[in-house]
């Protein structure tokens, strides 16, 4: 029986094997080798590479935005739909089994094949039968199907792990804004307490008859500029905090969870100067991109193999009878097996399409994982040259700060030995505070790169083990 169904799909991949139609890939896959990265592997990152930080708030918002945040239901979602996927193509693979009753009064013809006494009588006529059907799968097409499904639902998976990564990097980054405007607050805070106590002494000055009215304005002025900042700054914590709450799938009432922040800007995190070697076998999104590849090249096996004939085993075994009571008779019995051979022959050019669009497939997945190649190695190399220009930038920004902070100690010292007027002291003022101002948000920038860094290096997920 076997050995019958392989004869007879043998013979017909003969007479369809040579009208197989030759359907080139017209996309390759970049070479890692051919992207100038470094010998030189990057340094290890933990999984909870955040840590480093050394903020425990930090932690417990990270860890309650993956468990909580709708951003990951959808990368969820295809996972399942994937893992539905290749049950089902499994299950193809495989026998079905079923079972059909019908049972009916008809009148059976007199003029027909019955002979009598049925003929021209209304009978009973009844059929249970145990069906059996088995695709042999003799040309490999359905073990394609399963593998491209395999693949798609590590793809899902590893889209997954890459959105975990996201989901952390952006509740880290917000939360570095939110550093940044509790920062720019104290700045504006302790400005505001300078000027107050600068106003009161102008004022002294003016009832002494050592002052005048353009120095209190001068003064005014320059705590209304602090009293904005401050203003501005207590916004921008606001805002970080709502922020932060979207990112955790939570509403208005999570702020209150939210203290001050602890984190330390300047903390050390994994930091290469050159692009890494690895950098692709890090990335969970570049792993799910080779995947898809993977599940395209099974795909347009499927096609190529449309073009194979079927070889189906089927079987029966139950009881046919014209009566009621005969049905449940030994004679009425039946049973029957055999092989069952679909061959295509012609479809008006449906299989070369399906073939066409699958090999366009393959090739579409093969230059989106090109792009996101390329994609990674300027992530990577933006966030090594920004971290560099940012860390020189600083240097000269605390030069800068230094320099103005001791312009306002020397002319406070003039204005209270009554040799300028306060008037004279307003531009430098309002540069310091927009000096102090730039030094905070270059702290926080540069942690912010640091973190795009980590990330552009794949953030230490493990997906290794992801599901094959």
């Amino acid at each position: 029986m076997t050995r019958a169904a392989i004869l007879i799909g043998t013979t017909a991949a003969l007479l369809t094997g040579c009208a197989i139609p030759a359907a080139q890939t017209g996309v390759a896959p970049i070479a890692g080798t051919a992207l100038g990265l470094s010998a030189d592997p990057a340094p290890v990152i933990a999984a909870d590479w955040w840590r480093g930080f050394g903020d425990p708030q930090l932690d417990r918002l990270v860890g309650e935005a993956v468990a909580g945040s709708p951003s990951l239901d959808a990368a969820l979602a295809r996972v399942a739909q994937a893992q539905a996927v290749l049950a089902t193509n499994r299950a193809n693979d495989g026998p079905d089994v079923t079972l059909d009753a019908q049972g009916q009064y008809a009148r059976l013809s007199g003029r027909y094949t019955i002979p009598p006494p049925y003929a021209g009588t209304t009978r009973f006529i009844g059929t249970v039968a145990a069906n059996l059907s088995w695709n042999l799968d003799l040309f490999g097409r359905q073990k394609a199907a399963i593998a491209g499904a395999r693949e798609s639902l590590r793809a899902a998976a590893l889209d997954l792990a890459a959105a975990r990564l996201a989901l952390s990097g952006a509740v880290v980054q917000t939360y570095i804004d939110l550093k940044r405007a509790e920062a720019q607050a104290r700045i504006a805070g302790r400005t505001i307490a300078t000027r107050q106590n600068t106003l009161r002494l102008v004022n002294v000055r003016i009832r002494n008859k050592l002052g005048s009215k353009l120095d209190a304005q001068a003064a005014t002025t320059l705590l209304a500029q602090a009293r904005q900042a401050l203003v501005r700054a207590q916004a921008s914590q606001v805002l970080a905090k709502n922020a932060l709450a979207a990112l955790a799938g939570r509403g208005a009432d999570y702020q209150a969870t939210i203290g001050p922040t602890a984190l330390k800007l300047d903390a050390v995190l994994p930091t290469p100067t050159m692009i890494p070697a690895d950098l692709l076998a890090r990335r969970a999104d570049i792993a799910a991109a080779q995947a898809r590849i993977v599940a395209a090249a099974a795909g347009r096996q499927v096609a190529r193999r449309a073009f194979y004939p079927n070889v189906n085993l089927a079987a029966l075994a139950g009881f046919q009878a014209i009566g009621l009571g005969n049905l449940l008779s030994l004679d009425a019995g039946t049973v029957g097996v055999g092989p069952a051979v679909h061959l295509p022959i012609f479809d008006s050019g449906r299989m070369k399409a399906d073939l066409a669009g699958a090999t366009a497939a393959l090739d579409l997945a093969t230059a989106e994982y090109n792009q996101r190649v390329i994609g990674a190695v300027r992530e990577a190399a933006d966030a090594v040259a920004r971290i560099g220009a940012l860390d020189a930038d600083r240097a000269r920004q605390r030069e800068v700060v230094r320099g103005y902070t001791e312009t306002g100690r020397l002319n406070a010292i003039r204005v209270s030995s009554g040799l300028d007027s306060r008037l004279d002291l307003v531009d430098n003022d309002v540069r310091l505070l927009a000096a102090e101002q730039a030094d905070a948000d270059l702290a926080a920038n540069a942690a912010q790169q640091r973190v795009q860094l980590v990330l552009a290096l794949g953030g230490g997920v493990d997906f290794q083990d992801v599901t094959r």
